[in-house]
C-alpha cells in the first residue's frame, strides 16, 4: 500500500516482483499536484506490466485516493446511495469494490465507527455487503472473478512529487552519491570473499540512504513558516539520514578498498591499487590525493609501462587508467621524473581541443556555442535556440518572460595539459552569490565534463505569509541549466530504473511530462550522429522547454501538460522551492552539479549505462598494501549488454548475489565466467535471497529484464 503520493518509476513493477509482490493498493489524494491520475484510473483497475514484459502487478487505486474518508467524514447509507451512483455513471463493471477509510485526516486514529457500521448494514441488508478487509483479500477477490478481463497496461508512471528533491539540492546529490559508494563496498567484499561481511552495518546504511528519499522532506509547515522550530526540527531529522549515510557509505567503502588491498607480502613505496567494482573494463581518468602521489609526476602500470599524467595546480596527480578489468584491480606506481606526454589537449582563450573533441565557449554567458567531435560531422550545440549547452537559467516565480541570466563571465584556464586541460568561467548571476562553471577535456577521452558551482542565494521567503494566500509567499524560484542540442531528427531516451523510457512513447497515461525523473544519463540520438547527457547529482531534467513551473497547489487537471512532442532540448532542473508543504521553503551555500557530454555515432542503450555509471561509481584509489592484487576479473560475464547491476555478499554469508540486467533491451543468453574460487551451485532467486530453481549453462536475460541470482560456495 502506498497513500499520498501520485505516480512512481517503471522499475517499481520489476522490484515488487522479485520481492514476490503481486498486488499495488496505490492511493494519491484527491486532488493536489496529481495530474490526470484520478481521472484515468479511479477505480479502473489494471495490471502494470514491467519493461521486459514478464512481470507484471494488479494495480487499482480506489474511490477518492486514500482520503474518502477525509472528504465524506463517516460510513452511511447516504454515502452507500451515493457512491453506488457514481459507480453507475463511471461504467463500473465489477461487483467488487474497496475503499481507503483512513480515519478524518492524514496521520488520524483508525475510525471505530465503521465496525458497527457495517455490522449494522450487512444485518439488515443482502446487499450491497461489507466487509472490513486488507488488502490482499479485497485484490484477490477481484483477480478471482476478473484477472483475465483485467487491462495491462505498460510504460513510465513518471511521477509528480519528485520535483521536491530539488528543494535540497546539496542534500539529494550526496545522497546518490552514497548510494553508488555502498554498491561499490559491497561489490569490493565480494570480490575478495564474503567472510566478515558487515552486514548489520550496510543495513543501517541502505536505511539511511532510504529514508532521507521517501517522499517529504519535513513539517506540514515547512513552506508556510519556516522559521518554525518544528520546521527546522524536521529538517534537521531529514537531513540527518544523509548526512549518517554519507559518513557510513565512506566508511565502508574505505575498509572495503583497505581489505581488497591488504595481501601477504609488502608493497613497494609509491604503489597505488586501482579497483572496478563494475562488470566491464575501464578507462578513465583517476585523479589522486596529493598525500597519495607525493612520490613524483611520473605513473606507470602493473607492466612497467608509463601511462599519461599530469599534476594539477591544487597538487593532485591526474593519470589516464586503461583496461582495468571487471570485478579486478591494476596496481600503479609512482615515482620521480617528467610524466609521459603520449598526446596533448590544450586550452586558448574561450577554446578547449584534443585530437577527438573540440569545444568553444561564448565569451559573453560561457556557455558551449560550439562542441563538434574528430569523426562525426556537426556542430552538436543548438545556438538557434537562443541558448548554449550549460547555459545558466534562473526563473523568478512561474512567468517564462521572466528568466534571467548571468552577468558577463569572465573566462580563464585553469589546467593547460597535456593529459587534462580546463577553463573556469565565473560570474555573477540571479539567486547565487557567485556562479563558477568549470569545462574539462582529457587527452584520448571523447567526453566533456562540465562541473557548475552553485553558490546559491536564500530566497527571500516570507517567515509568516497569510494563512491560504499563496501568491503573497514570495520568493518562489528555480535554477536550470540549458543543454539545446543539435542532433537532426533527434530521438530522447531517458535512463530510469530498470528501463529506458521516450517521452510520450513509453509514459502510461496521466503520466507526468512537465518534469522527469533521470537515473544518470538521457541520450539524443538521429540517424547520422548523437549525444549522451550523463547527470551525476540533479535527477531532475524537463524535455522541450521550461515547463516546471507550475508553484504551489495544482487541483485542476487541465493545467499539466499533455505532450512532448519531438525535440532535443534538455533542461536540467537543479534547484526549486515551488511547493507550498513538506518540501524546503529555502536553501542556501555552495553546490557542485556534474554533467558529462559525450558525441557519439548510433545509440546503445548498454554503452550509455556503461558510460554513465563509470562516473558515478569511479575506480577505487587505495594506497597498496601488500603484493600485486590479482588482475583476472572475480566474474565475466557475456555478452557485454548484459550488466551486473549489483554483486555483494548474501546475508547469511554463504554466497554472492548478482543481478544482471537486460541494458540493450534485447533478449540474451548470458553465460558467467568464475575465476577461483568458483560456485559449487548457481541458483534463481530474489529479494528474499533464498534458492529458487538451479540453473546450468546459459541464463536467459530478457531485454530490460533483472535477473538475480545466489551463488554458493563450499
Amino acid at each position: 500500500m502506498a497513500s499520498d503520493v501520485p505516480g512512481y518509476t517503471w522499475g517499481t513493477v520489476v522490484s515488487m516482483a522479485q520481492a514476490g509482490i503481486r498486488y499495488f493498493s496505490t492511493a494519491p489524494n484527491y486532488a493536489d499536484r496529481i495530474g490526470s491520475i484520478l481521472l484515468e484510473w479511479e477505480n479502473k483497475p489494471f495490471y502494470w506490466v514491467s519493461p521486459c514484459g514478464r512481470e507484471k502487478v494488479l494495480v487499482w487505486i480506489p474511490f477518492q485516493g486514500y482520503a474518502a474518508s477525509h472528504v465524506f467524514r463517516e460510513l452511511s447509507p447516504r454515502f452507500v446511495e451515493y457512491y453506488q451512483k457514481q459507480l453507475e455513471i463511471s461504467g463500473y463493471p465489477y461487483d467488487v469494490t474497496y475503499l481507503r477509510w483512513a480515519g478524518k485526516g492524514d496521520n488520524a486514529e483508525p475510525d471505530l465507527s465503521i465496525c458497527d457500521f457495517v455490522k449494522d448494514w450487512n444485518a439488515k441488508y443482502e446487499w450491497p455487503r461489507f466487509v472490513i478487509a486488507s488488502t490482499s483479500e479485497a485484490f484477490s477477490a477481484l483477480e478471482a472473478r476478473y484477472g483475465p478481463r483485467l487491462r495491462r497496461v505498460r510504460g513510465d508512471w513518471t511521477p509528480y512529487w519528485e520535483d521536491g528533491a530539488g528543494s535540497s539540492a546539496l542534500e539529494t546529490a550526496a545522497n546518490r552519491a552514497s548510494s553508488d559508494r555502498l554498491s561499490q563496498a559491497e561489490a569490493l567484499w565480494a570480490m575478495k570473499g564474503p567472510a566478515d561481511y558487515p552486514r548489520a552495518a550496510f543495513e543501517e546504511a541502505w536505511k539511511n540512504v532510504l529514508l532521507y528519499s521517501e517522499h517529504t522532506w519535513g513539517a506540514s509547515c515547512s513552506v508556510s513558516d519556516p522559521e518554525n522550530e518544528r520546521t527546522k526540527e524536521q529538517w534537521a531529522i531529514k537531513q540527518s539520514y544523509c548526512l549518517e549515510a554519507q559518513r557510513q557509505s565512506r566508511q565502508l567503502l574505505e575498509r572495503a578498498a583497505q581489505r581488497a588491498s591488504a595481501g601477504s607480502g609488502e608493497a613497494p613505496p609509491g604503489a597505488l591499487d586501482l579497483f572496478n567494482t563494475t562488470s566491464w573494463p575501464r578507462t578513465e581518468l583517476v585523479v589522486v590525493p596529493q598525500e597519495l602521489s607525493g612520490g613524483g609526476d611520473r605513473v606507470t602500470d602493473d607492466r612497467g609501462r608509463a601511462v599519461a599524467s599530469q599534476r594539477l595546480r591544487d597538487g593532485e596527480l591526474a593519470f589516464l587508467a586503461r583496461e582495468v578489468p571487471p570485478f579486478a584491480a591494476r596496481r600503479y606506481s609512482i615515482s620521480a621524473g617528467a610524466p609521459h606526454v603520449p598526446e596533448r589537449v590544450t586550452s586558448s582563450g574561450a577554446v578547449l581541443d584534443s585530437s577527438r573533441l573540440h569545444v568553444r565557449l561564448d565569451e559573453t554567458t560561457g556557455a558551449i556555442v560550439e562542441l563538434r567531435a574528430a569523426d562525426i560531422n556537426g556542430n552538436f550545440a543548438d545556438t538557434t535556440s537562443g541558448y548554449g549547452l550549460n547555459d545558466y537559467l534562473y526563473l523568478p516565480g512561474d512567468d517564462l518572460a521572466d528568466i534571467e541570466r548571468n552577468a558577463p563571465v569572465k573566462i580563464r584556464t585553469k589546467e593547460n595539459g597535456p593529459l587534462l586541460a580546463s577553463l573556469v568561467v565565473e560570474s555573477e548571476a540571479p539567486g547565487c552569490h557567485r556562479l563558477s562553471r568549470e569545462v574539462r577535456l582529457v587527452a584520448g577521452l571523447d567526453h566533456v565534463e562540465l562541473l557548475n558551482l552553485v553558490d546559491k542565494k536564500r530566497a527571500p521567503v516570507s517567515p509568516h505569509p497569510p494563512d491560504g494566500d499563496f501568491a503573497t509567499w514570495g520568493g518562489k524560484e528555480s535554477v536550470n541549466f540549458a543543454f539545446p542540442f543539435n542532433v537532426p531528427a533527434g530521438e530522447t531516451r531517458i535512463d530510469i530504473p530498470f528501463a529506458v523510457i521516450r517521452p510520450d512513447t513509453d509514459q502510461m497515461p496521466s503520466a507526468c511530462k512537465n518534469w522527469f525523473s533521470v537515473g544518470r544519463w538521457v541520450d539524443v540520438a538521429g540517424p547520422a550522429r548523437g549525444i549522451t547527457w550523463v547527470t551525476l547529482d540533479a535527477p531532475l531534467v524537463q524535455i522541450g522547454g521550461i515547463t516546471a513551473n507550475l508553484l504551489g497547489p495544482q487541483t485542476d487537471p487541465a493545467l499539466w501538460r499533455k505532450h512532448v512532442g519531438p525535440t532535443q532540448k534538455l533542461f536540467a532542473w537543479v534547484m526549486n522551492n515551488h511547493w507550498k508543504t513538506n518540501y524546503r521553503a529555502y536553501q542556501e551555500g555552495p553546490v557542485l552539479v556534474r554533467f558529462v557530454l559525450r558525441p557519439h555515432h548510433g545509440f546503445d542503450a548498454a554503452e550509455a549505462s556503461r558510460f554513465a555509471t563509470g562516473f558515478s561509481q569511479p575506480l577505487v584509489v587505495t594506497a597498496a598494501r601488500g603484493a600485486t592484487p590479482a588482475t583476472s576479473p572475480r566474474l565475466r560475464v557475456e555478452p557485454t549488454d548484459v550488466l551486473v547491476t549489483a554483486l555483494g555478499p548474501s546475508d547469511d554469508g554463504r554466497a554472492l548475489m548478482v543481478r544482471l540486467f537486460g541494458a540493450s533491451g534485447a533478449t540474451r543468453k548470458a553465460t558467467i565466467r568464475w575465476n577461483d574460487p568458483r560456485p559449487s551451485a548457481v541458483f534463481r532467486s530474489d529479494t528474499s535471497q533464498r534458492r529458487c530453481v538451479k540453473l546450468d549453462g546459459p541464463i536467459e536475460i530478457p531485454g530490460w529484464g533483472l535477473i538475480t541470482l545466489r551463488a554458493e560456495f563450499e
